[in-house]
């Protein structure tokens, strides 16, 4: 399974660099860069503020993919 997020989507539609983003949710901007690259899944307390920055639910941000193969 894989996590796909929409950080990078939204964060341009909301007009944020990687690092005003990475200060309004205490990390750095290379862990925001690592986030919407898939290199880095966030804490869970992390995903939680970067949705409360964004206005959104959990899962209109991050989604939980699922390999084909994989059983349900």
């Amino acid at each position: 399974m894989t996590i796909y997020n929409r950080v990078k989507e939204l964060r341009a539609r909301f007009h944020f660099s990687q690092s005003v983003l990475a200060e309004k949710v205490g990390v750095t901007r290379q862990t925001i860069a690592a986030i919407e690259k898939g290199d880095y899944v966030p804490s869970l307390l992390l995903a939680l503020m970067i949705c409360d920055v964004f206005g959104l639910q959990m899962e209109d941000v991050f989604v939980l993919q699922k390999e084909e193969g994989e059983n349900e």
